[in-house]
């Protein structure tokens, strides 16, 4: 997208705003389904009905424009993809949300890191101190040592470095690959994998859950159109920051709707990693480079 293309800053965060609800969404609407179904269950059904969405999609616009000369990368990006999304939802059921939105900011601090070791992309002094920033927010909300460190947090700290991994493997395919065909093999490729594992320990949801499904579907195909709006009317750098209002946002989530205590040193810690991640977007900027941050293909 041309530097020279018109800049709508107050619309793009319009719909960077909207992406960040149906991100909410998505973790209000894993939380309630947990309560019946284990995270296996929950990616495998939520591929069902994005994948659907996206069949209908095609018979309108073509099958064509998910025609790829890449399906091998497609399976091996999203069968690291789907031990995130798993490993995501696991963290939503048992973890406030706020702890899960925190540590899933590092994940372009992991894609700095494995740019830099798998496609030799240079470590600036800048990417450094991102890094740093990066560590030092993530022991702000562990508390290593001070504090016992959750299991689940751990998990979800797993979920951000396999979101970080496909999002280099996104940025070597993105010459050939548009962003609806990283989309519809998402969903095509995990949705196997999420039946195989979903198997041993089957459970039909209830008529109660159906609604909160058909929520994380639409949520999760409304992210991805509301973040590719967003970057196609501004730059990264003018965007992104929007995304921190996700902390607070899905804080006061949490509090509403299940009683969850603020900590005040997530939100400190959330706070320190997104500094890193905007020093990183803005040196890249500063730099005539285009931005590493994969807005327009959000985690989930």
């Amino acid at each position: 997208m041309s530097d020279a293309r018109t800049q709508r800053p107050f619309l793009a965060g319009a719909w960077m705003l909207a992406a960040l609800f149906c991100l909410c969404g998505m973790a209000v609407s894993g939380r309630e389904l947990s309560v019946e179904l284990n995270a296996f269950q929950i990616t495998f059904l939520r591929s069902v009905i994005c994948l659907a969405a996206i069949l209908l999609l095609l018979g309108f616009v073509g099958f064509s424009k998910v025609r790829s000369s890449q399906k091998k990368m497609h399976v091996a990006r999203n069968a690291i993809h789907f031990g995130g999304q798993v490993g995501w939802l696991y963290g939503v059921a048992v973890l406030p949300l706020a702890e899960v939105i925190a540590i899933e900011f590092t994940a372009p601090i992991w894609t700095a890191i494995l740019a830099t070791v798998i496609l030799g992309e240079r470590l600036s002094r800048y990417r450094t101190l991102a890094i740093m920033l990066g560590f030092a927010g993530i022991m702000i909300i562990l508390r290593p040592g001070i504090a016992t460190i959750q299991p689940a947090a751990l998990v979800v700290l797993f979920a951000a470095v396999c979101f970080a991994s496909t999002y280099v493997f996104t940025r070597h395919m993105s010459v050939s690959e548009s962003p609806l065909a990283v989309i519809f093999y998402m969903n095509l490729v995990q949705l196997p994998m999420g039946l195989v594992a979903s198997l041993p320990g089957w459970t039909l949801p209830s008529l109660d859950l159906w609604p909160w499904m058909l929520l994380l579907g639409v949520s999760g195909l409304g992210t991805h159109f509301c973040f590719a709006h967003a970057f196609r009317w501004a730059d990264a750098v003018v965007v992104t920051p929007v995304d921190f209002f996700r902390l607070p946002l899905i804080a006061v989530v949490g509090l509403l709707f299940y009683g969850e205590d603020w900590d005040v040193l997530i939100l400190v810690g959330g706070a320190v990693i997104f500094s890193g991640n905007l020093i990183n977007l803005w040196s890249e900027r500063r730099n005539g480079l285009r931005s590493r941050l994969p807005p327009k293909e959000p985690s989930r």
